[in-house]
């Protein structure tokens, strides 16, 4: 089973104030910390598979009531080849640095929008379980709200 509380732990004590362009890592190291171990890839591109394959599910497009411990993947834009990677700490979108303005890391992301598929686990444990089938209605059924 993930261990949602210790990935977003680390992720908040490692989280920077500004970029360092090692997103995935930061990510990918926050995924880790919970319990569950990701095939390394070099672009945070590249991580739905590995998410995947460690139990993450895709959410359907358009899905934004987002839990802590969910991970989005972003396509690369011109000048960012690698794409991007966050993970939603419950409060805020945090990569490699906080990001105060969603899940697009800067101005240009936000400018573009280009495609990003949001991962949740499949394993992750809520306190009460009203919290786990509302978020499962959020996720998969938008105008439940």
């Amino acid at each position: 089973m993930w261990d949602v509380k210790a990935a977003v732990a680390h992720l908040n004590q490692h989280a920077r104030a500004h970029s360092t362009g090692h997103c995935a890592q930061f990510v990918r190291q926050a995924v880790e910390a919970g319990g569950v171990r990701l095939i390394h890839h070099a672009s945070a591109k590249d991580y739905g598979k590995s998410l995947e394959s460690a139990q993450f599910k895709a959410l359907p497009g358009g899905t934004d009531r987002f839990l802590a411990g969910d991970v989005v993947v972003i396509q690369p834009i011109p000048g960012h080849p690698h794409g991007h990677m966050a993970m939603f700490n419950g409060a805020i979108w945090i990569s490699d640095f906080k990001q105060m303005h969603g899940f697009y890391p800067g101005a240009s992301y936000r400018k573009l929008k280009p495609s990003y598929t949001v991962y949740r686990n499949t394993f992750v444990v809520y306190p009460n379980i009203i919290s786990y089938f509302e978020a499962i209605v959020a996720a998969y059924i938008p105008s439940a709200r």
